[in-house]
């Protein structure tokens, strides 16, 4: 069993930052894929950012280059940073690792971007 829980979310203005913080329960070392999801109310959730044990690093298209994910081995913590938020950057943020093909899933954080 594996928990994650995220923290560093809330309400930012549009142009604003923020980093999100996930600590995972076990050493991270190895862990296959680690990564950001987001669910924005009426739609699915959908892939923001993930890094493989290799260090390779996948993002959505439509971030255009805003977020940057990375981690911390000894914090056993992954992160993601937001730069030039948009309002539709609101979402629920969902931290996932995947071990032994199996997913796990933080309980979420809210960010909300509005003036």
């Amino acid at each position: 069993q594996v928990q994650l829980v995220e923290s560093g979310g809330g309400l930012v203005q549009p142009g604003g930052s923020l980093r999100l913080s996930c600590v995972v329960s076990r050493n991270i070392f190895g862990i296959n894929v680690l990564g950001w999801y987001r669910q924005a109310p009426g739609k699915q959730r959908e892939l923001v950012a993930t890094i493989t044990a290799g260090g390779s690093t996948t993002y959505a298209d439509s971030l255009m280059g805003r977020f940057t994910i990375s981690r911390d081995f000894l914090k056993n913590t992954i992160y993601l940073r937001m730069n030039s938020l948009k309002p539709e950057d609101t979402a629920v943020y969902y931290c996932n690792a995947v071990v032994l093909k199996i997913d796990y899933w933080g309980q979420g954080i809210q960010v909300t971007v509005s003036s």
